[in-house]
């Protein structure tokens, strides 16, 4: 785990691996950002056209490697692309900022410390450039034996925040909150790059145990008896086909001085081979990701926790494991759903609308203030909104206003998406209340229809499809590594945030 400091420190006489700065694309050239003055100075006011020189444009994601100058414990200067300079009186924004520090991480993966003196306008900017960081310092190595060949580079073990100030309250808060967050984002991505073969549903529940009572929280499992026992036919519906029983979480926080109750549930498919409905090759090497939704969950729930938020937070994870066998629900079939409705299944590749039916009704009996659910649910919202952004569909439009706004205040690509009322027509079953499959086009759309349809009257409610988000397929970018991202962890927390201020709802 990448550890993090602040210090007040001169840049030259700290002793660190690499001294990071930040350099932006200026009209006529890249420009050296604030926090680089000391190594500025060094260079005789020309680090800007060393850095020209050796190729640097200031665009984001840049790295440009050069020696320190005489006079720096430091050996290596890393400067990092900040993208457009900001207009005059204008500060770098927060997003900018976590992009730039997390691939300067990952350019130091291997590197016991490093410095990094990027601008830091305010205590706000401090924590934006500790998450990058963090986020960016990020591996999954569990499964690598590359420490007997010397060639494996575990994350940069230390981050220091120069211009930082220890015991400035702000600044101290802005960055434990940047840990805390960050550590559990983290966690989240472990369990969503762990083979399905060593986190089924027991595994995962057995996680959450581990954590809530570490951190205070009360933790409710489910097992098959106690699912069967409550009519949770979604939920057994999905898992039959699995020598691996289904469980449901819920995991509740609570504080003394909380007004307002939040309810986020996660879809939590262990593994998704499409069950009956098999998915082709090429559609089911990355379905361990399928749990996503239920790890950001999970996560979200524990942050919450350490930052002691005055607001109650149940978190609830619908956790199944999608598999082909004789015992396997068939297309055709009905289960009775946990709310008392049938459900046609016309395809069990449709199956995370069915656990997180019947985690919406639970969580809607306790009757919160507003319903959060969060979910890798459709290929449909992939092709709509591309890899990077989750749309996000509610029914109260304010709210979803509200939780694109969060999601844009912390760094997450999200679009407010419709829920069309003449494609619930598309549903209709003859044999049972209502079928999980519709109309074909605007399957994303259908998709949140069918949620809509177990969530308690009167109860604001949002379905986040991180399906294109969840998990990177490509190469690494920013603070965003390749594999599980933990795409929706940090919108929660500020839902959790603006909740327990008053400024939502």
């Amino acid at each position: 785990m990448t550890a993090l400091t602040l210090s007040t420190a001169a840049a030259p006489g700290l002793r660190a691996d690499a001294i990071v700065i930040g350099v932006a694309k200026g009209a006529k050239g890249p420009v050296v950002a604030p926090g680089a003055e000391a190594l500025d100075k060094a260079y005789d006011g020309s680090l800007a056209g060393v850095l020209e020189t050796l190729g640097a444009s200031g665009g984001e994601g840049e790295v440009t490697k050069l020696p320190a100058p005489s006079g720096f414990k430091a050996p290596l200067v890393v400067a990092v692309g900040l993208g457009a300079e900001p207009e005059k009186g204008a500060e770098y924004g927060a997003e900018a900022l976590r992009k730039a520090a997390g691939v300067a991480a990952r350019a130091l993966a291997g590197s016991k410390k490093a410095a990094f003196a990027l601008p830091l306008a305010d205590a706000a900017d401090a924590g934006a450039v500790a998450e990058g960081a963090l986020l960016g310092a990020y591996s999954f190595d569990a499964y690598k034996d590359s420490g007997k060949d010397g060639k494996g580079k575990g994350p940069l073990g230390e981050v220091t925040l120069l211009g930082g100030k220890p015991r400035d309250k702000a600044f101290k808060a802005a960055v434990e909150r940047a840990a805390a967050v960050t550590e559990e984002l983290n966690r989240a991505r472990d369990l969503i790059n762990t083979p399905p073969n060593d986190l089924n549903p027991e595994a995962f529940a057995a996680v959450a145990q581990v954590a809530a009572k570490e951190h205070g929280i009360k933790v409710q499992v489910l097992d098959e008896k106690a699912l069967q026992k409550g009519g949770y036919g979604g939920i057994l519906g999905v898992g039959a086909g699995s020598a691996a029983g289904p469980r449901l979480v819920k995991l509740s926080y609570t504080h003394s001085k909380a007004k307002k109750h939040l309810a986020f549930v996660g879809k939590g498919i262990t593994y998704d081979s499409g069950g009956i409905s098999l998915k082709p090759a090429g559609h089911n090497e990355t379905m361990k990701c399928d749990m996503s939704g239920a790890a950001a969950v999970f996560a979200a729930v524990v942050a919450v926790a350490r930052l002691g938020l005055p607001v109650n937070v149940t978190g609830w994870l619908a956790l199944a494991e999608n598999m082909p066998s004789g015992s396997a629900t068939r297309p055709g079939d009905v289960l009775r759903m946990y709310s008392g409705k049938t459900v046609e299944v016309l395809n069990t590749d449709a199956e995370g609308r069915l656990v997180l039916a019947d985690a919406l009704w639970a969580a809607s009996q306790e009757n919160p203030d507003a319903i959060v659910d969060v979910a890798t649910l459709t290929g449909a919202m992939v092709l709509a909104l591309g890899n990077r952004t989750f749309g996000v569909m509610a029914n109260d439009d304010a709210f979803r206003t509200a939780i694109v706004e969060a999601a844009e205040e912390v760094g997450e690509a999200s679009w407010p998406m419709p829920l069309p009322d003449h494609l619930r027509k598309g549903m209709d079953s003859p044999t049972a209340d209502i079928a999980n499959m519709g109309e074909r086009m605007g399957g994303g759309l259908v998709a949140g229809l069918f949620l809509r349809e177990f969530v308690g009257d009167g109860i604001t409610w949002a379905h986040l499809d991180i399906a294109g988000p969840a998990f990177n397929e490509q190469g690494p970018f920013g603070y965003t590594p390749k594999g599980g991202t933990g795409s929706g962890v940090r919108t929660l927390v500020r839902l959790a945030e603006l909740t327990a201020a008053g400024d939502l709802g």
